[in-house]
């Protein structure tokens, strides 16, 4: 029997079923977070006991293997400390669990604070009464996790009082709740109360003869109390008498009028009171009914929504239901209630922790992005600890505070921007102890690859044979061919390479060059009445007119370069060369970069000059493919037109055709492709009337603003931004009416000396008053040079045009190994080179111009994973000079799904959480590991095509190169697993570093440990019986790619995490091309397996 059970614990079989169980039981959480709640997943899921035994079993698989595989020598050290840490971090987990505690600490300004609330919710019961005439208490709690839809607790609760037994049980759970009225015409009087003392909205029901505390603020109805705000009622007469002077706004009319103390004087109903250091409206009369815990409407829920656990009190054969409100980070309500003789007091919520020092909170800095309100850069809490040695410490993002054990990080704050939200963590020995399991996981990882007797330095040793048997029989292949044998003969004799450069040849030729399909929708989708030229009747101009008119509104190159470096400042803050939004613009609207004879900032300055013609240019982009002949219907153009003006987008009579069609493709999550065209075609309509209004050309400094706002001259007449220089006010309203006056002259006698010096005037103003936010002459130009050399949109179309040349040059060089083969093998690898640099210039470009590491958004990590994997092409092109021409189509095909219309290519700001060192590091390293792991999906799949082409004749040569291939797929797989496990767990310890908490279960984090689970097994599969052969792999290898695919887009794009601040551009519809990928790998998977055995299988 014991034999038997260390056979199973310790066998290679019950360690792949665990990867695999451990994997799909992950992969279903994070749709069940997506569609309910994290909460929901953690019951179900993550904080389940299977769950949890899946981990113990790991670690006693673990520990039999160190022994099985002996792998306590020396020169097995990097196999043993991975197992190690893998025990150790789960250990870890386990104490941070079970042991550890964190929470929540909100702290005014100015004031002190000793305890914090727990992160763990708890049911609390008091029970009091007395036992031999002495008052005792006894207390029940449960941290318990509770949603709509599951629940984990151990109630019901059965227990005694000295004897008397009692119940607590679970009867429902209302998520969103609050105290409210229950209207009924036999209940007491009740005054709604509404007021923001703290910033947000509450409310209060002040009960008829009552006197309440509302923020420090003594409230009475019709119970004259000194010191209270008190009103009374009579009938439909309201009055108020109050001990503070104060002033009134009624909302109806804006009339306003004072209110003077210690007198009674009419109040008014619906109208904004002001007293006492506090706002409240009374918004309707006196009404009857309960007072009672309510359901919120889903529309009025927000993150400070609490929520009412619903339990039945039973005893002494009574018994009652109460609704307790209550929920994370609230403890100050309770209920109380008498069953069977025993008072109970009830509480659901966060549990108080007492610090043994405290934490005073002297002042909260909140950082903005120029011109921004809620664009925050960075926020920062300058404290004082408080103990027997106090000292001030400034908390901010990635820089953590530790006291006592406890270790204090900035997580957010309050609206008001008065108060700080630091999250706190006791958890030293479960972090100490994950760390050390992360230390020895990055040793053992880089150890298996550098040092000792491993799999990955036997996989080099191996590929090293296979290079000198291959040579051999090219040797034999000259031999014959010198003896001038017949080509079938030379064919049997030399068990060469033709067949498997045919067979790439055919892998390679099987797709065809992708097609560029339209960049990312513009601004937010809202709709637009555009103004001039909505009226299509005869007086319509036709296309040759406006042509005719846009020609006299073309200003010279050389100006518009100048214009083009005028510095704007758009919506997120970004400050940036007019050049770079002249090109974003009008590839949003038309999808090319020039139109006619204009570039891009000659087509910004005719705008400017004519935006009633503008309105009338056919150039509005519909459908790029031209199959969206519903979206021409709508507006009334021919089908097939690709090109429609914004007047087609109206009718006569100013209606805005696109209206009705809208509100279901903006409501659902994944419109279809004719919905995505509809909110295309609206989100270039909005983007035009921005630019022809003239509202986007933010080109003013506004002056003394402390978030450095810049504003446009349309933004000055609007009245919303005053400016008391009357010589500046002067200069922003009629400047560019007069520099537009003077371009038109310009253009007419073709001398823009008098421009230039407007424009001279404009940048002078901005360095004058936007120095501390203007970006440097160096750093425009640069911008303006990436934008015109537009490196990586011209990349995706020549990376697979020279990757298939290389597959054909290396296809004829096996053939007839004659020099024009070898040179041009040569010739396309250096051109491939020239690419690869030229790609790595590109990004090292874009880093200048934003500031930060070019891989926070979903255009630059797909820019960054295209370069790791054409960066890994290189690496083993002294191996294969297939896998660099295969590297290198992939790569193509990479920067030509970043242009696809989801994905926005725009550089922006960054939020402060990636605003981190932490970035370089764990962003750089997981992205970089999908690059070997697309390529050993491509080297799997040219293995099951030769797999497929395999016969009785070329077997031996066909068995070479699969080998061969197989080898460097699992070199490739086994660097990017190490990639991806050592990039995944730096990410835990950013979060740690950054807030407290190295895992949460985020659907990205998860995804990415689902990655390293498949590709371990994947890994594995060598040890496990009945799973080993070069077929397993290579079609496991190809497959296994999935899991990458869905922990960058999908987790992106389909759910719901906190790493949407690495998403950008519009929901992104599953192309159909995907599922035919999916079912042509399944159909590639099931043929090359009937081919395997019929050639390779030994019956």
């Amino acid at each position: 029997m014991k034999d038997l059970l260390k056979k199973f614990f310790f066998s290679t079989r019950l360690m792949a079923i665990l990867f695999l169980v451990f994997a799909v039981a992950m992969g279903f959480g994070t749709f069940i977070e997506s569609k309910y709640s994290t909460e929901t997943a953690r019951i179900w899921i993550y904080n389940a006991w299977w769950f949890e035994a899946i981990m113990v079993f790991f670690v006693i698989n673990f520990i039999g293997n160190i022994r099985r595989y002996r792998l306590l020598r020396w020169e097995k050290w990097p196999v043993l400390t991975l197992h190690l840490s893998w025990i150790l971090i789960i250990v870890g987990a386990f104490v941070t669990r079970y042991i550890s505690f964190e929470g929540m600490m909100p702290i005014r300004e100015g004031e002190t604070e000793k305890v914090f609330y727990s992160d763990k919710t708890y049911l609390t019961a008091y029970v009091d009464g007395e036992i031999d005439g002495q008052p005792r208490r006894k207390t029940l709690q449960e941290d318990l996790i509770i949603t709509p839809e599951a629940l984990k607790s151990n109630l019901p609760w059965n227990s005694d009082y000295n004897g008397q037994e009692f119940a607590v049980s679970y009867v429902d759970f209302i998520h969103g709740a609050k105290e409210g009225l229950i209207p009924d015409e036999s209940g007491k009087e009740y005054l709604k109360i509404v007021e923001a003392g703290d910033g947000q909205r509450h409310e209060h029901f002040l009960e008829s003869g009552q006197v309440a505390s509302i923020h420090g603020v003594l409230f009475a109805l019709n119970n004259n109390t000194d010191g209270a705000i008190n009103i009374s009622a009579e009938g439909n007469n309201y009055q108020i008498a109050s001990p503070f002077d104060g002033s009134f706004m009624r909302m109806a009319d804006q009339f306003q009028g004072q209110v003077t103390k210690d007198s009674i004087q009419e109040f008014q109903l619906r109208s904004l009171y002001n007293m006492a250091g506090m706002q409240f409206v009374i918004p309707e009369p006196i009404i009857r009914g309960s007072y009672d815990v309510i359901k919120v409407p889903k529309e009025e829920m927000n993150e400070g929504t609490m929520d009412a656990l619903v339990v039945d009190i039973s005893s002494n054969g009574e018994s009652v239901q109460k609704k307790i409100l209550g929920g994370k980070y609230s403890s100050e309500f309770s209920e109380k209630v008498t069953v069977g003789g025993l008072d109970f007091s009830l509480s659901y919520g966060s549990k108080m922790y007492d610090l043994p020092f405290g934490i005073k909170l002297n002042d909260f800095i909140a950082e903005k992005y120029p011109g921004t309100e809620q664009g925050y850069k960075s926020f920062m809490s300058k404290v004082t600890v408080e103990n027997d040695r106090p000292y001030d410490y400034d908390i901010f993002m990635n820089n953590i505070l530790d006291q006592g054990g406890y270790r204090f990080f900035q997580s957010g704050f309050d609206q008001d921007e008065k108060g700080t939200q630091l999250s706190v963590n006791h958890d030293q020995w479960g972090t100490w102890i994950t760390y050390l399991g992360y230390f020895l996981l990055y040793a053992g990882l880089m150890g298996i690859m550098l040092f000792g007797n491993t799999r990955f330095k036997d996989l080099g040793t191996s590929l090293n044979k296979l290079k000198v048997k291959k040579a051999a029989l090219t040797s034999v292949l000259l031999l014959f061919g010198l003896f001038g044998m017949q080509a079938q003969d030379v064919e049997k004799a030399t068990a060469g390479n033709e067949t498997e450069a045919q067979e790439l040849q055919n892998e390679a030729t099987a797709g065809s060059e992708p097609e560029q399909v339209p960049i990312e929708q513009a601004a937010n989708l809202q709709e637009h009445a555009v103004g001039d030229g909505h009226e299509h009747n005869a007086m319509t101009p036709t296309q040759l007119q406006i042509d005719s008119l846009l020609k006299t509104t073309i200003v010279s190159e050389e100006h518009a370069e100048k214009f083009g470096k005028l510095v704007i400042q758009d919506d997120g803050g970004r400050m940036k060369p007019i050049h770079t939004f002249s090109s974003e613009l009008l590839r949003k609207l038309s999808l090319k970069d020039k139109y006619k004879d204009m570039n891009a900032d000659q087509v910004f300055l005719s705008m400017m000059l004519a935006p009633p013609a503008w309105y009338n240019a056919e150039f509005l982009a519909i459908d790029k493919k031209g199959k969206n002949d519903s979206l021409r219907r709508v507006i009334g153009v021919p089908e097939g037109q690709k090109y429609a003006k914004a007047t087609d987008f109206f009718n006569s009579d100013g209606a805005y055709k696109l209206e009705p069609y809208l509100r279901e493709a903006t409501t659902t999550n994944i419109p279809n492709k004719f919905e995505q065209d509809f909110k295309d075609a609206n989100a270039r309509i909005g983007l035009l009337d921005q630019a022809l209004s003239g509202r986007i050309v933010k080109i003013f400094p506004l002056l003394n603003d402390e978030n450095n706002k810049w504003i446009s001259a349309l933004d000055f007449r609007g009245g919303q931004f005053p400016v008391t220089d009357s010589l500046y006010a002067n200069f922003i309203k009629n400047s560019v009416p007069y520099y537009l006056m003077t371009l038109r002259k310009a253009n007419e006698t073709g001398d823009y000396s008098s421009a230039d010096k407007l424009l001279e005037a404009f940048k002078q103003n901005q360095r004058n008053h936007g120095s501390e936010v203007l970006p440097s002459e160096q750093k425009i130009n640069t911008e303006i040079i990436y934008n015109k050399l537009d490196i990586f949109n011209h990349l995706w179309k020549w990376y697979p045009v020279i990757g298939l040349l290389l597959f054909l040059a290396l296809i004829f060089q096996i053939f007839k190994d004659r020099s024009i083969w070898r040179v041009s093998v040569y010739f396309l690898t250096g051109v491939i080179l020239i690419f690869f640099l030229w790609h790595t210039a590109g990004l090292v470009l874009r880093w200048y111009i934003s500031g930060h590491a070019p891989w926070t958004d979903a255009y630059e990590s797909i820019l960054y994973v295209s370069w790791a994997t054409m960066g890994m092409g290189l690496l083993f092109a002294r191996r294969s000079n297939m896998t660099l021409a295969a590297a290198a189509f992939v790569t193509g095909i990479l920067l030509w799904i970043a242009h696809q219309n989801w994905v926005d290519p725009a550089i922006a700001n960054l939020v402060p959480v990636l605003d981190s060192y932490w970035l370089m590091i764990h962003v750089a390293v997981i992205v970089a590991s999908y690059g070997p792991l697309i390529v050993g999906a491509i080297l799997g799949l040219v293995s099951l095509i030769l797999i497929i082409l395999t016969t009785k004749e070329n077997k031996a040569r066909m068995d070479i190169n699969i080998k061969e291939l197989t080898i460097i797929n699992e070199v490739a797989i086994t660097i990017g697993l190490v990639m991806l496990t050592i990039g995944n767990f730096l990410g835990g310890q950013w979060a740690n570093e950054s807030w407290g908490r190295y895992w949460g279960w985020d659907p990205k984090e998860t995804w990415a440990l689902i990655s390293i689970m498949i590709y371990a097994f994947v890994i594995h599969t060598r040890l496990v019986p009945g799973l080993r052969g070069k077929w397993t792999f290579n079609f496991l290898s190809l497959i296994a790619i999935g899991s990458i695919m869905m922990t960058y887009f999908g987790v992106n794009y389909y759910l719901v995490g906190l790493h949407s601040y690495g998403q950008s551009g519009a929901a992104a519809i599953t192309p159909d091309f995907i599922w035919y990928i999916a079912l042509g790998a399944l159909v590639l998977g099931g043929v090359s397996f009937w081919r395997y055995r019929v050639n390779y299988v030994q019956k």
